[in-house]
């Protein structure tokens, strides 16, 4: 199984490695990364949207570049929990890119990260124009710490 839910790729990760978290957007895509130990996600970038194939290379090149052994995708689940089309989206992205890539590929949870990122960066009194330019990869970085720690749970 190399597509699924975070739970069902859990026992499928090596004890090691780090994570790639992507905020699929439909004009951008946030990027954030993890340690090797699973504990911390910090921002890498955000892409800008041009063709599948050109986002999809620049994805792999940055999980290679941090030696990561797993995508995390935030999966937009409606508040009642049913999915809607910028989930189905995210699946077929992440049909196709199972094609490209070796590497499993785990949905979270996203509902409301964006909100949550946006309230936050507004608390820090940072201005509109700012938030723009890094909310994507604030919520990359919300989505996949919300996986590691489910995960650390899971050890625990």
């Amino acid at each position: 199984m190399t597509i699924g839910p975070l739970l069902d790729i859990a026992p499928h990760l090596p004890a090691r490695g780090g994570l790639l978290g992507l905020d699929l957007g439909t004009k951008t895509i946030g990027v954030a990364s993890s340690d090797p130990d699973r504990r911390l996600a910090t921002g890498v970038e955000t892409v800008s949207r041009r063709k599948f194939t050109v986002d999809a290379q620049r994805l792999l090149v940055l999980a290679a570049e941090r030696g990561s052994v797993a995508f995390v995708l935030g999966l937009p689940i409606n508040m009642d929990g049913s999915e809607g089309p910028r989930a189905q989206a995210t699946r077929a992205f992440a049909r196709n890119f199972e094609k490209l890539t070796a590497l499993p590929i785990a949905f979270w949870d996203e509902r409301l990260s964006t909100a949550a990122v946006e309230r936050g960066l507004i608390a820090a009194d940072m201005s509109r124009a700012r938030r723009a330019e890094v909310i994507d990869q604030h919520a990359a970085m919300f989505i996949l710490q919300g996986a590691l720690d489910r995960l650390a749970n899971l050890k625990g």
